[in-house]
């Protein structure tokens, strides 16, 4: 199976010069898990609810004026649409990672996470959780 067969299509992106407010606008009227950093269509980062709250809120910067391109992730990992879901698995495995963009060329064309594999893949989905995310968790 490949990578595109199973990415959510409608990724959410926004841009390295909107501010934290703005992605904390996208997050509350999309309801993602994460918004694509892209400049002209290519992916240049990732920012997490977690990235507005320890690199913004909990920083003391103001939402208002703090720009992306100072909290997002960068040097992101990526997949091509092409690859085998095995290989996103091996990607998020290797990076401690749990959503991994797709490209076509340098464009975002997707986003693969964790709960695509195992609503995809339920077969490996149990191992996947047994061997890295299970062992993560902390009760």
């Amino acid at each position: 199976m490949l990578v595109k067969e199973i990415m959510t299509k409608e990724v959410v992106t926004i841009e390295p010069k909107n501010t934290a407010f703005d992605a904390g606008i996208k997050y509350r009227d999309k309801k993602v898990g994460c918004l694509v950093v892209v400049d002209k269509k290519v992916c240049v980062g990732i920012v997490t609810e977690r990235d507005l709250i320890e690199r913004t809120l909990c920083m003391r910067k103001d939402p208002e004026k703090t720009k992306i391109a100072e909290i997002m992730s960068s040097n992101i990992k990526t997949i091509y649409a092409l690859e085998k879901v095995e290989k996103a698995i091996e990607i998020m495995k290797k990076h401690k990672i749990k959503k991994l963009p797709v490209i076509l060329g340098e464009n975002i064309i997707g986003i693969i996470t964790v709960t695509d594999i195992s609503n995809a893949r339920p077969e490996i989905s149990r191992r996947f959780i047994d061997s890295w995310v299970k062992p993560q968790w902390r009760d």
